[in-house]
């Protein structure tokens, strides 16, 4: 099994390192720095809301679809119809709740139409991803990658040419991108199904069985509810921050700088997660040990999290002053620090993706929202707290703590519930690499003089090996893996 979940996710990141960053860094970032001055916030905002109301979209029904199809994939054949029939009535439940609450909040005119863009977005995401979600659960994990990165390959061709072309290049729209996304979300998920259909015996046919829908609701509430409460402790910062700051569209720019930059290392962790899922809840299903797969996992991800979140801290500035136009302006303080803070909640972000996601096959839905209220209490407290008083620094600091309390709270209670072993040799080596890692950069910032990107890339390669000494990593274990049948 783990042979099997090594080549799959190696591919997957493989694809998706080719793909994803690309469209951050040459896209995301170009139409940020091209659309007028605080379009690009409001769109961030608008994008914090109709994620936020993902539960009345969802219901959580993605991850039941996960976790059921994983343990019984027979019932996939006629699982699907009842499920896509659900899904269809709540968008439109979705869409009408969203927009109305995005009134209340205050956005009229063109806003409006940009949220109604943004929240057709949204749909056709999360209509794509629950049809994903039964290629994963079969375990067609090559597949699915290669579906991952379709939409953004879209993006980047279309939006790639109006950028470059010198019609549009200088007259660049944020309509234009929220369009863009729309037709490229379509077309990839008319793919993915077709792809489903070849792979399954699934039909596109609606099956609205109340007493099925129903059922399918209730099973999915807890999986809604977790939702919910996630998007709101982990997307609630930037509209706060668009509110509630004197200048809420500028601070609301430079949190989507800086939340680019974790969103994008989070890509990582979220493609563990979305293998994990369905491949802890088969494992847990037929009673296998799931130990060995998390240790593989946490091996593999916390380390690396350590050294990018090190690194997104000591060479903040330069990254930001790179990256951003605004970050040359007076608002330059402002941008490496809320950088820093954000790169410093990744750690916690892979710990989640971890130990959360194991919770979460094996069906503690209580107890995870038990965690994620308390999250949600104290994310919108401290936000309420610290954003009036430091702006974007404020949501930046309350999401570090937030993530940071519960990756601590997710891997103790994972412990304890599914009696993991604990290993605290492991746990200090852990803890001596990250401090390790702190004296490295601060050591390559400080006293090696020389351009800072050969700086970073000096930390980088001397971190890699690190993970090698620390046996995180080793080259018997790699070619053991790989010779194994």
């Amino acid at each position: 099994m783990r042979r099997f979940f090594v080549k799959n996710i190696l591919f997957v990141i493989a694809i998706n390192v080719l793909v994803k960053p690309i469209w951050v860094f040459f896209i995301d970032r170009t139409v940020q720095n091209r659309v007028a001055g605080g379009d690009y916030g409001t769109y961030q905002a608008l994008l914090s809301l109709s994620i936020i109301f993902q539960i009345v979209l969802d219901f959580g029904i993605t991850s039941y679809n996960s976790r059921t199809i994983a343990s019984n994939p027979e019932k996939l054949p006629t699982l699907f119809p009842a499920m896509l029939s659900a899904r269809l009535v709540l968008t439109g439940i979705y869409m009408i709740l969203a927009f109305g609450w995005g009134w209340l909040l205050g956005y009229r005119g063109w806003e409006l139409n940009l949220l109604i863009g943004v929240l057709l977005v949204q749909a056709l995401n999360s209509l794509l991803s629950f049809i994903r979600s039964n290629v994963a659960a079969l375990h067609r994990f090559k597949t699915d990658g290669i579906l991952s990165i379709t939409d953004r390959l879209l993006m980047i061709i279309i939006c790639g040419f109006l950028l470059v072309y010198p019609a549009t290049a200088n007259n660049f729209k944020i309509s234009w991108f929220v369009i863009t996304q729309i037709a490229c979300y379509m077309v990839t998920a008319i793919a993915a199904y077709i792809t489903l259909i070849r792979i399954a015996k699934v039909k596109l046919h609606f099956a609205f069985h109340a007493p099925t829908v129903v059922g399918i609701i209730k099973g999915s509430m807890p999986y809604a509810l977790l939702i919910f409460q996630m998007s709101i402790y982990n997307r609630a910062d930037a509209m706060m921050i668009e509110r509630l700051c004197t200048n809420g569209k500028a601070q609301a720019d430079i949190w989507a700088s800086a939340f680019r930059q974790l969103d994008m290392a989070n890509m990582l962790g979220l493609m563990f997660a979305t293998m994990l899922l369905p491949l802890y809840g088969r494992m847990l299903s037929q009673k296998q040990d799931v130990q060995p797969i998390v240790k593989l996992c946490a091996n593999l991800l916390l380390p690396l999290s350590f050294v990018v979140a090190v690194a997104g801290i000591f060479f903040s500035s330069n990254i930001m002053h790179l990256l951003y136009k605004g970050a040359n302006g007076n608002s330059s303080h402002d941008y490496q620090v809320v950088f820093a803070w954000l790169m410093a909640s990744f750690p916690a972000w892979c710990v989640m993706y971890i130990y959360s996601t194991l919770l979460t096959a094996n069906g503690n839905l209580k107890t995870l929202n038990y965690i994620a209220f308390g999250g949600v209490v104290f994310n919108l407290s401290l936000n309420f707290y610290l954003i009036p008083m430091f702006n974007a620094t404020g949501g930046a600091i309350t999401s570090c703590l937030t993530q940071s309390g519960l990756a601590l709270t997710f891997m103790l209670f994972c412990t304890k519930i599914i009696k993991l072993p604990t290993h605290t040799r492991w746990i200090l080596g852990l803890l001596l690499y990250l401090g390790v890692v702190i004296l490295l950069a601060f050591t390559t910032v400080y006293f090696i003089h020389t351009q800072w990107m050969m700086q970073l890339c000096i930390f980088f390669f001397v971190c890699v090996v690190l993970m090698f000494v620390f046996r995180f990593v080793s080259i018997s274990s790699i070619r053991q893996l790989a010779n194994r049948g």
